[in-house]
């Protein structure tokens, strides 16, 4: 998830490609972040749901 430039970003594209198979322009400087932080929050929000079903399943 990148942020940025739009024709900065098309430039560094490749070379972003080398770090990782999926690169994603989110708009300007800060939103890469952004999706990145409510991506986090997604995932947590899925492991603490494991957790309290697999606390539930050994009571």
């Amino acid at each position: 998830m990148v942020g940025g430039v739009e024709q900065e970003f098309a430039a560094a594209k490749e070379l972003l490609s080398c770090m990782g198979a999926n690169v994603v322009y989110c708009g300007e400087v800060g939103t890469g972040q952004a999706a990145k932080i409510c991506n986090n929050m997604l995932l947590a929000i899925g492991m603490i749901g494991t957790a309290e079903t697999m606390n539930l399943g050994i009571r």
